[in-house]
């Protein structure tokens, strides 16, 4: 056992992230995804999609649906995987500051008041032309993409 909490800046292993990716109705045959502004480090003030990191015990679409309410009031329906994607970030000199291994799942809103909570700062609902004001990195475009792709599919 352990003598303390494990740190989430240089770890000694993955961090388990998990994340959703939410559609709703917008204009008619268009659909916008909810994004969360981070309020806090290690991408804070940064937009990006609404998760966190799994608890001990949870099941990763459990985690999904709470991390989704705590920032953002939403509720979703069914959701998919949708993605899993290694966000790793280096210090200066190169060592692994951050290494999050995200499990993103996707689906449509099924109630909630939007509104930001827990570590976020702000929620915005964004159409697809919309997105290029969110500086999204490349991963979460992605993501976004290939989630949109799979329900419009299923």
């Amino acid at each position: 056992m352990s003598g303390g909490p494990e740190r989430r800046d240089y770890p000694t292993r993955p961090w388990v992230g998990i994340g959703a990716i939410i559609f709703e109705e917008g204009p008619p045959g268009e659909e916008r995804v909810l994004l969360v502004r981070r309020g806090k480090p290690p991408r804070e003030g940064s937009w990006s999609l609404p998760g966190g990191a799994q608890h001990i015990g949870e099941r990763a679409e459990a985690c999904a649906r709470r991390e989704l309410f705590e920032e953002t009031g939403i509720e979703a329906g069914p959701l998919e995987l949708a993605a899993v994607v290694d966000g790793i970030s280096r210090d200066p000199d190169g060592a692994v500051r951050y290494h999050y291994t995200i499990i993103d799942f996707c689906g449509r809103r099924s109630g909630g008041e939007a509104r930001p909570g827990d570590d976020v700062a702000a929620i915005a609902w964004a159409l697809p032309e919309e997105l290029p004001a969110y500086d999204l990195t490349p991963e979460v475009l992605r993501v976004i993409a290939e989630a949109r792709e799979r329900l419009r599919q299923g």
